[in-house]
């Protein structure tokens, strides 16, 4: 993928929409472009949270632990972004994300991303919203275990 097609992609993640051509550039030429095969963990509750990722191409599942084994909390594809919370809530991983089908990815490192969101305000609302929805998706996800549906 040239960086003509990386910078497009970042274009169409919500929190790096609006941020300057030569921001986007900045963060395509910041990032690393890794692969994973479906069953692989991206990351892992618990760990440093010292990235957050855009999946370029393919699915994974957000899982946390519970007493009745892994919990899907949600599954993420392209053009999306995940690993963020560790980020700006400046907590370990809160949740295990893995691959479900062949994944291409950019990782982003925490300081890279911290520094576009401080110079670029409509990226900070942009990543209130993205948690936000989170939260809320979460929550609706834990009602229904709780009272026994899915």
């Amino acid at each position: 993928m040239s960086i003509e097609q990386e910078v497009e992609l970042i274009r169409r993640i919500p929190i790096f929409q609006r941020i300057q051509p030569a921001m986007q550039k900045l963060l395509c030429f910041g990032s690393e472009r890794l692969t994973y095969d479906a069953g692989q963990a991206l990351v892992r509750a618990g760990e440093a949270a010292d990235a957050a990722y855009v999946i370029i191409e393919g699915t994974v599942e957000v899982t946390v632990d519970s007493r009745n084994g892994p919990l899907v909390i949600s599954q993420s594809g392209a053009n999306e972004i995940i690993g963020e919370i560790g980020i700006f809530g400046d907590v370990a991983r809160t949740a295990t994300v893995t691959a479900t089908t062949r994944v291409e990815a950019l990782k982003i490192s925490k300081e890279l991303v911290i520094n576009i969101i401080r110079q670029n305000p409509d990226a900070a609302i942009a990543v209130l919203r993205v948690l936000a929805t989170r939260l809320a998706n979460t929550t609706k996800q834990l009602t229904r275990t709780v009272a026994g549906t899915k």
